[in-house]
């Protein structure tokens, strides 16, 4: 609605996983060199976890284009499948066509191995990005840990990376769980980004959605915005994309701290 009197290319505020959006704050960026690193390294399992709207999947969708013609990849974003379900999504998204759309697990784990035997000849990775793991069941889990047991003398066929809410943290704390917790090479447990950050992320947004130049967050809104949504980036763009709308009904260019306030209470 306001995003021709704005003069936007795009709405500066979705809460979609963007990454064109992607801003690398001091967290971010530290998150998203944890995960190149295992890649590279292929250590095998990794672990992103951080509370619900702190950037995770964003971050997983930008180190998706960041990544080279030579690393294979798959994006699982609901794993709320059986293991064989799970084991067959992988396969897809990896583009393999399982031996005559087998159901058997030892035929699907069979055509992975080849797949990735034959991908690291050519010196190509395969990296699988597990989404909402907080979800995996403990069988499920467990088939993870199997997986990463695909392997030559010198390096993993597989990277995993495990993305999730703190309850993946908790979860793979459990005595069932010690051989899969003992494997994890890498571990990052993203924060909400900085009050002083708060800002430059917000204006990130706008310029990367050609905003205006008039177009104007005073000193009292920024620092209502991060009162309101203590660094977290999907709070930080409802609240934002609230205040555009009541600028847009005002007229206004100014968004200033009684309009984030307002519009805080609305949210709640």
């Amino acid at each position: 609605m306001y995003k021709k009197f704005y003069s936007f290319k795009e709405n500066p505020f979705n809460i979609t996983c963007d990454p064109e959006f992607f801003f690398s704050s001091t967290r971010h960026n530290e998150a998203f060199n944890h995960l190149l690193y295992g890649i590279e390294q292929r250590k095998g399992i990794l672990v992103l976890t951080g509370e619900i709207g702190t950037g995770k999947t964003t971050i997983c969708r930008t180190l998706l284009n960041h990544l080279n013609e030579t690393t294979r990849t798959a994006l699982i974003l609901n794993p709320n499948f059986s293991e064989t379900q799970l084991l067959q999504l992988v396969l897809k998204d990896l583009g393999i066509l399982p031996p005559h759309r087998s159901s058997n697990k030892l035929n699907l784990i069979n055509t992975l191995n080849e797949f990735l035997l034959d991908e690291t000849s050519r010196g190509n990775n395969v990296v699988v990005i597990i989404d909402e793991a907080q979800n995996l069941k403990i069988s499920q889990l467990e088939q993870v840990r199997l997986l990463s047991n695909l392997e030559t003398e010198k390096a993993k066929l597989l990277q995993i990376i495990l993305v999730g809410q703190p309850e993946l943290f908790y979860k793979l704390k459990l005595s069932t769980l010690r051989q899969l917790n003992q494997r994890i090479a890498v571990r990052y447990h993203i924060f909400p980004i900085d009050k002083s950050e708060v800002r430059a992320y917000i204006y990130h947004r706008l310029k990367v959605a050609d905003a205006t130049l008039q177009l104007n967050f005073t000193p009292g809104a920024i620092d209502a915005i991060y009162l309101h949504s203590q660094g977290t980036p999907r709070l930080i763009n409802i609240l934002c994309d609230r205040a555009l709308l009541a600028g847009f009904s005002a007229e206004t260019f100014i968004i200033n701290e009684k309009t984030i306030n307002k519009c805080a209470r609305e949210v709640r």
